[in-house]
């Protein structure tokens, strides 16, 4: 198998407005589709990054709760490269979007931060 890349990760939102709000307009991820699934009462939106990669997200009439703190068995979080991580984290902070304090990765030596989306899904930003 020759794996070539993260093609789309997708997102259960429990506000389907906010969380479409928050991953396009606070984190600039570009809409390319969104379609009203009547069947199952839920949307579907694609987003995508300049670099290619899609998110997903969905809405789902009352989804369960996911456990995401502490250290959960799963998918522990979802990180994007940024160019500059202190202009990165100054535009989610002037969105009004907290962060963790900055910390550096003991292997690369790279400067990275957490911060969530609005359903508390943990996600970083890392230079790169």
């Amino acid at each position: 198998m020759n794996l070539t890349g993260i093609h789309h990760v997708a997102i259960i939102a429990s506000d389907y407005a906010r969380s479409k709000r928050f991953y396009a307009g606070v984190l600039g991820l570009e809409v390319v589709a969104e379609a009203r699934r009547e069947a199952r009462d839920s949307w579907k939106l694609d987003l995508r990054m300049a670099d290619g990669t899609q998110v997903e997200l969905f809405s789902f009439p009352s989804p369960p709760a996911r456990v995401s703190q502490p250290e959960a068995c799963g998918l522990r979080h979802l990180a994007f490269r940024v160019a500059d991580l202190g202009a990165a984290l100054a535009h989610l902070h002037a969105h009004g979007v907290a962060s963790e304090p900055v910390r550096v990765d003991e292997y690369t030596g790279r400067r990275f931060a957490f911060f969530a989306d609005p359903d508390g899904l943990p996600l970083e930003l890392y230079e790169a």
